[in-house]
C-alpha cells in the first residue's frame, strides 16, 4: 500500500508538510503544542470551544509562516465535530496529525467543593473521554484513506495513579490511557501511530484551581495559596525537583507525531521530572 505520509524533509522532527488538529488548542499546553508543532514546519488547525481565542492562536501561529486556521468546535457535539473536520478537508486537503489535548478537571465550579459531585463526574468524562472519542472517530477514515496517521492523546500523570480529592479526573485520564492501547492495536494495520502524553505539574489556570481545591480538601495544605500549594507538590513528586512547562508536551508531542517516532504506538510517555517511573 502506497503511504501518502511520508516525511517530506529530513530535519530531526521535521514537520514540513504536516496537517494537524489540536483540540483546545487556543490556550495553555494546547496552545504551545500548535507553536511546537508549527516550528518545525506544520499547518495547524486550531479547534477550541473558545471562538476569539481560537482566531487570535491560529493568527498568532500563522505569522510564523505556515497555514493555520481556527475552527471553533465543542468536541462534545458530534455534528460540531463533523463541520470542524469537513472545513479542515476543504481547507487542507488531509489531516495528517490529531492532537486530542481538549479537557477539563470537572464542572463548574468543582474547585470549591471538597468532593466530586455526580456533575463533575458525567461533565469530565463528557469532556475528556467521549470528546476525544467523537474527534477521533471523525478523523480516523481520513488517515485511514490516506494510509497514515498520528494521533496524539493528552492524558495525566493522575492517570497514573489516582489522586485524593480528584477522583472522577483520575479516572477520565486512566482511561484515556486504555483508550490510546486500544486504539493503536485497532489502527496499526492501516499505519497509524496513536500514542498519550502524560503531563506531570503545570503552572496553568487549571492547576491554579486544583491548588484551591488542595487546600480546601488538605488540612496539610490549609492557609496556603494555590501557588505554595503546586511549589510544595513538585518538591514532594519529582526527583529533579523542577515543574513542567506547555513547551515541555509540546517538544515531546512533536517527536511521538514525526517519523522519529514511526515505531512508536500504544505507548503513554510520562513529561513528569520523573514522578512516575514507568
Amino acid at each position: 500500500m502506497e503511504q501518502s505520509g511520508e516525511q517530506n524533509g529530513d530535519q530531526m522532527g521535521d514537520l514540513t508538510g504536516r496537517v494537524a488538529i489540536v483540540t483546545g488548542g487556543a490556550t495553555g499546553i494546547g496552545r504551545a503544542i500548535g507553536i511546537k508543532m508549527a516550528e518545525v514546519g506544520a499547518d495547524i488547525v486550531v479547534s477550541d470551544i473558545a471562538a476569539d481565542a481560537c482566531q487570535r492562536t491560529a493568527t498568532e501561529i500563522a505569522a510564523m509562516g505556515v497555514r493555520s486556521v481556527g475552527i471553533p468546535a465543542n468536541v462534545t457535539d458530534p455534528e460540531a465535530v463533523s463541520r470542524m473536520v469537513s472545513e479542515t478537508i476543504s481547507q487542507f486537503g488531509k489531516i495528517d496529525v490529531l492532537i486530542n489535548n481538549a479537557g477539563v478537571a470537572g464542572a463548574p465550579g468543582w474547585f470549591e467543593h471538597e468532593t466530586s459531585r455526580e456533575e463533575d463526574w458525567a461533565f469530565t468524562f463528557g469532556v475528556n473521554v467521549k470528546g476525544m472519542a467523537i474527534v477521533t472517530e471523525a478523523v480516523v477514515p481520513h488517515m485511514k484513506s490516506a494510509g497514515f496517521g498520528k494521533i496524539v492523546n493528552l492524558a495525566s500523570i493522575a492517570g497514573r495513579q489516582g489522586r485524593p480529592s480528584l477522583p472522577h479526573y483520575s479516572a477520565t485520564k486512566a482511561a484515556v490511557i486504555n483508550y490510546t492501547q486500544s486504539l493503536a492495536n485497532e489502527l496499526g494495520r492501516d499505519n497509524i501511530n496513536v500514542n498519550a502524553v502524560c503531563p506531570g505539574l503545570l503552572w496553568t489556570p487549571m492547576w491554579e484551581q486544583v491548588g484551591a481545591r488542595y487546600a480546601l480538601a488538605n488540612p496539610d495544605y490549609e492557609g496556603l495559596t494555590a501557588r505554595q500549594v503546586f511549589d510544595r507538590t513538585v518538591q514532594a513528586m519529582m526527583p529533579l525537583g523542577r515543574e513542567q512547562t506547555p513547551e515541555d508536551i509540546g517538544d515531546a508531542i512533536v517527536f511521538l507525531v514525526s517519523e522519529d517516532a514511526r515505531n512508536i504506538t500504544g505507548q503513554s510517555l510520562n513529561v513528569d521530572g520523573g514522578a512516575f517511573l514507568n
